[in-house]
């Protein structure tokens, strides 16, 4: 069992940790966004990863499988019966995040 005071200090140290984790991820999805043209303005990053087109991520290193009913997107494309999305954003998100 952990003392008053050190429970204090583990607080902040998971804070801190969190902190590094998510300037982690800016920094890395703004590397991606530097090298890419998106037609949907990124909303995926600026809405805090909560408007997401549906993906799926199948154990292809560089795809996830696109589960939009309309495949209007230009990182989206056909292999063989599936659709297969191309998006690095959208990649890493699926990959890294786990969303």
């Amino acid at each position: 069992m952990l003392l008053k005071g050190d429970q204090v200090y583990m607080k902040q140290v998971l804070k801190s940790r969190a902190e590094e984790v998510e300037e982690d991820i800016r920094n890395q999805v703004e590397e991606i966004i530097i090298e890419v043209e998106c037609p949907k303005d990124f909303v995926c990053y600026y809405s805090g990863f909560n408007n997401l087109c549906n993906a799926k991520d199948i154990g292809i290193e560089s795809f996830v499988e696109c589960l939009e009913k309309k495949k209007e997107c230009k990182f989206s494309f056909r292999f063989a019966l599936i659709y297969l999305c191309r998006c690095p954003l959208r990649v890493y998100i699926a990959k890294k995040l786990k969303k």
